[in-house]
């Protein structure tokens, strides 16, 4: 005949076992999302048609140092709130050039393949080329080029690397966009 106390014994181990389980879990789903990646909502039509507005993202920052073409989240306070989703069209030396009438965007004297924009680069905003981009910084733009603010405005102009939260690595929400995001 099992002994009652041994049985509330071994109940309560597993309701400690079970407790010590889900707070392992939530303590490592914190220290993820802390640390390694986050989930940012994409706020607007600047990035169209690579990432939709209300798009969710997967975002990180480990082992992170931009490179052009890179998809990033960078939060410039003096400009907006909230983090901006932008492409690295140039990083730290190199120099950037727009040619407003055909829409062509030059990086270091070349013209750049950009078959993920919705149009070409029309809209100047306030951007006087050509223009180096100083070490430390990138040089951004959306992919909706007439729809977005972006390095050609300066109240953006040159993104010093440290404002950057990390490089987009996948679209999770809605379903239908799901993937990695072109580039």
């Amino acid at each position: 005949m099992p002994d009652e106390n041994s049985e509330k014994t071994r109940g309560r181990l597993e309701l400690y076992d079970v407790l010590e389980t889900v707070a392992a879990a939530l303590v490592i789903c914190v220290i993820t999302f802390v640390f390694a990646v986050r989930i940012v909502d994409v706020d607007g039509s600047s990035m169209y048609p690579t990432l939709y507005d209300r798009d969710k993202l997967i975002v990180s920052n480990l082992f992170f140092k931009p490179e052009q073409g890179d998809i990033v989240v960078l939060k410039k306070a003096d400009f907006m709130d909230q983090p901006i989703v932008k492409r690295v069209i140039a990083v730290g030396g190199q120099t950037v050039n727009i040619d407003f009438d055909s829409g062509t965007v030059y990086v270091d004297g070349k013209a750049l393949e950009e078959p993920y924009t919705a149009s070409p680069t029309n809209d100047p905003e306030d951007f006087q080329g050509p223009q180096t981009v100083p070490a430390g910084c990138i040089f951004v733009m959306g992919d909706n080029r007439n729809k977005s603010t972006d390095s050609r405005f300066s109240l953006v102009g040159m993104v010093d690397e440290r404002l950057v939260l990390g490089r987009v690595y996948l679209i999770i929400f809605p379903f239908s966009h799901f993937g990695i995001p072109a580039g």
